[in-house]
């Protein structure tokens, strides 16, 4: 997977420049609602991106945020793509936004890139060969009580159902006295924070595979765990998100699980 690697860090980084150079720039639009949104900077990036990975796996197909996708879960080679994840943190000019590619293999996830361009952190790893930020070797925490965690967590953009179900897990977490919560805007990053340290465990209740699919095996490579909100195996089609230390993952799930609407 060298190769895969190379590219997705390659594309990555050249699209994190391209959303550096357009932050404070780029022509805002609305996908829907007043809270979804995508810039200009999204499709430019993902453009970069897809042109670098077509013209190097050219039979390989693509799960995009933006563009038209032209493979799903089952495909042999298969890219999946978010070239701006935290949009409405990047038009706000909040500077925690980041790209992400993760490369499948008849639908198990391979290599895994995150890149942080506000911080210039990198986050990547192979199945099997370890996870890594910047280079150096990285592990989930220690951490084996509720008391001990950081938790991070995301609302989807339905504000009905999920969003209540959402605001009554981090009421129940508090109430296990957990050390924190942090809503940050990428889950993305939050995935990858979990895999570095800085967060003990996330959740969400819908994500999409191009939101999770990297940050699911840079978890798994730094020692951590990953199922979905009924306790099933983080897989791509799998659209919610449950992710520890491993250690507290029971502790974690048995707060913040549901399986209505599953």
């Amino acid at each position: 997977m060298e190769e895969q690697l190379h590219i997705a860090c390659t594309a990555i980084r050249q699209a994190g420049q391209r959303l550096m150079e357009m932050l404070g720039k780029a022509e805002i639009s609305q996908k829907g609602a007043t809270h979804n949104l995508v810039t200009q900077a999204d499709l430019e990036a993902e453009k970069i991106i897809t042109d670098l990975i077509r013209s190097e796996f050219p039979n390989h197909k693509l799960l995009l945020e933006e563009g038209q996708s032209t493979g799903g879960s089952t495909d042999e080679h298969l890219w999946i793509v978010d070239p701006l994840d935290a949009t409405n943190n990047f038009a706000h000019g909040i500077p925690h936004f980041c790209v992400s590619i993760a490369y499948a293999l008849n639908g198990e996830i391979q290599v895994g890139a995150v890149f942080d361009p506000t911080r210039n952190e990198l986050f990547h790893a192979t199945k099997g060969s370890g996870a890594f930020l910047n280079d150096q070797p990285m592990r989930v925490t220690s951490s084996t009580k509720l008391e001990e965690c950081i938790v991070g967590t995301g609302f989807y953009y339905d504000r009905g159902a999920m969003m209540k179900k959402t605001l009554d897990s981090i009421h129940e977490l508090f109430s296990r006295n957990i050390r924190g919560i942090r809503r940050m805007g990428s889950a993305a990053i939050d995935l990858s924070w979990v895999a570095c340290g800085r967060f003990d465990a996330f959740f969400e209740y819908k994500l999409e595979p191009w939101d999770y699919a990297a940050g699911k095996l840079l978890i798994e490579e730094a020692g951590g765990r990953c199922t979905d909100r009924v306790g099933n195996p983080l897989e791509i089609d799998s659209r919610s998100v449950i992710v520890s230390n491993s250690h507290v993952h029971d502790l974690i799930f048995d707060a913040v699980k549901w399986s209505e609407g599953a």
